[in-house]
């Protein structure tokens, strides 16, 4: 019989640096933005119990879609749960597709498959 609540597959994990970070701020916040950007992003890993910091920057910057009211507020949701910033994020299709214990395989591995693709082309973008 199979099983009723079969394992989820493994969901990619961007391996983020800081130099991604920067390349990545200055695309989204051209000109002199950038740096009132970086600034902002600064204030993720000033705690000693901020987790996985570029990571959470890059998922930060991609929320904020260059717009620096949203990088605060996107920054705001990360200072009080991380998860929920890399959920938002690096899985959107997942969150919003998929439930927990989901028997529907090909929904589940599907939209993995969808939000690594769009987060690579968001992330490769020049």
């Amino acid at each position: 019989m199979p099983d009723p609540h079969p394992p989820e597959p493994d969901q990619p994990v961007p391996a983020a640096t800081l130099a991604e970070v920067d390349r990545i701020a200055r695309r989204e916040f051209p000109g002199e933005r950038a740096a009132d950007a970086l600034s902002l992003l600064e204030a993720y890993g000033s705690q000693p119990w901020h987790r996985e910091i570029p990571r959470v920057r890059l998922a930060v910057l991609k929320l904020a879609g260059g717009n620096l009211e949203k990088l605060r507020r996107s920054l705001a949701t990360a200072n009080q749960d991380y998860r929920d910033a890399l959920a938002a994020a690096e899985y959107p299709t997942y969150l919003a597709k998929v439930f927990p214990g989901d028997p529907d395989s090909a929904r589940r591995s599907g939209a993995i498959a969808a939000d690594w693709q769009q987060y690579r082309a968001w992330l490769d973008r020049k």
